[in-house]
């Protein structure tokens, strides 16, 4: 699949379903077995009778009918085909001003697919809008590698992703579908795993690559705030696009996720760089650069708010609410690193009581055994809901509010199989005026 249509929701096409009169009911019975066309929902009548309800709202002229709804417009050509058959027809039309289409995601490959329900959860993806569910599911995986950083761990999180993936136990089968995502997940722990020296704790099993938590937890914190502003800087990028999709460069412009939040994390970054390495000049740069953006964002909030004394105050406390969330944004990501530390020092606890056990007798063995088994499966369990609830919570309020402004309508197509639908002759449709 080309990366605009990965990056992008399905293009959806405007259509009029036209067909005689006596023919309205066998198409409609075709239209309702493809499943691939979303009519308007009728505001009367039972599941049961859809059929008929739908017919009864369709426009008639003469001896011609017509329904309008949309369509994947790759399915246009199939169902022409199929409407051609029983004597109706597909006829594209342009998108009324002001209606915007139903957002269906792409559905891709399997690893796809499971990475979908992250971005649904919060919400539909506007139809203008990026879809950006491949790079959240790369983000989040990321995340909770940071905090879940153990090879052993991860690689029992891999291992369950394998026997959810098999439907293995049978209560599972019906997330089968999210393997991708936890495998994936399993896999980011492991690679940290290996980067801190940790495999079921610091066992010495795996040397480390990088640093250990316990001992350079500032460095792993600056790490985290670098992840942090890394992340809020793509989310930005994608809110820019999608601020210009939705209204053009001038509200992309002097939008706080669009252009003017850009440049205050540019500037709050240059300041941030300038006043660490000391030099001067990148401070004022950046001082210059989120002036620049305090300004497009005023801006921009002023004219939501229809100008006046009034809306100069509202502008002014929305920018300093705006530069205020940025800096408290960029600082949650310092959760990585929390947690990061928070499971290493579980798995030190295990590890040096495993080791203090293991040095009294037959007993001590036989606990120490018990106590690193129990004590894993314990900081396993609690770890892992905790790093997998905290990606979320990053994502959603620090990176996906960025992202989304506004909500997009779910495109749901009518569905009902051609032997569920009764075949019984109806009273032909009443002629009405188009909506």
């Amino acid at each position: 699949m080309p990366w605009r249509e990965l990056a992008e929701p399905v293009r959806m096409q405007r259509v009029a379903l036209v067909a005689p009169v006596a023919a309205l009911h066998d198409v409609l019975r075709e239209v309702a077995d493809a499943g691939t066309v979303e009519l308007a929902r009728p505001a009367e009548g039972p599941a049961a009778g859809e059929l008929e309800t739908y017919a009864r709202t369709a426009v008639v002229r003469g001896e011609a009918a017509a329904l309008a709804g949309w369509t994947p417009a790759a399915e246009v050509p199939a169902l022409a085909a199929r409407l051609a058959g029983v004597g109706g027809a597909v006829v594209p039309t342009p998108t009324p001003r002001g209606l915007d289409p139903p957002t269906l995601l792409p559905g891709g490959g399997t690893a796809r697919r499971s990475f979908t329900p992250l971005v649904e959860t919060y919400g539909t993806v506007p139809y203008a809008d990026v879809d950006p569910t491949v790079v959240a599911a790369g983000a989040y995986m990321l995340m909770f590698g940071m905090m879940f950083g153990d090879a052993g761990h991860g690689l029992l999180l891999v291992l369950a992703g394998l026997l959810v993936r098999a439907g293995r136990p049978a209560a599972l089968s019906r997330v089968r579908g999210l393997w991708p995502f936890v495998v994936g997940s399993g896999a980011c722990a492991v690679v940290f795993g290996l980067l801190y020296g940790e495999f079921f704790g610091p066992t010495g099993v795996v040397p480390v690559l990088w640093l250990s938590p316990l001992e350079e937890p500032l460095t792993l914190l600056a790490v985290a705030l670098g992840v942090g502003a890394v992340l809020l800087a793509a989310a930005q990028a994608i809110g820019t696009v999608n601020r210009w999709r939705e209204g053009g460069w001038t509200f992309a412009l002097a939008s706080a996720s669009g252009v003017a939040g850009v440049a205050l994390l540019a500037g709050l970054g240059g300041i941030v760089l300038g006043a660490a390495t000391g030099y001067g000049l990148l401070v004022a740069l950046g001082v210059a650069v989120m002036v620049t953006g305090v300004a497009l964002a005023f801006l921009g909030f002023l004219a939501a708010s229809g100008g006046g004394g009034a809306g100069v105050t509202q502008a002014t406390v929305e920018v300093f609410d705006a530069v205020l969330r940025l800096g408290t944004n960029l600082v949650s990501f310092a959760r990585l690193a929390a947690f990061g530390l928070t499971h290493a020092a579980l798995g030190m606890v295990v590890w040096d009581g495993t080791t203090a056990l293991a040095g009294a007798g037959v007993l001590g063995l036989v606990g120490a055994v018990v106590l690193f088994v129990v004590g894993n499966a314990v900081t396993f369990a609690l770890e892992a809901l905790v790093a997998g609830v905290q990606a979320l919570r990053l994502e959603y309020y620090e990176l996906f509010s960025r992202i989304f402004t506004a909500e997009g309508r779910p495109f749901r197509p009518w569905h009902v199989p051609l032997d569920a639908e009764a075949a019984a002759p109806a009273s032909a449709p009443t002629s009405r005026s188009l909506p």
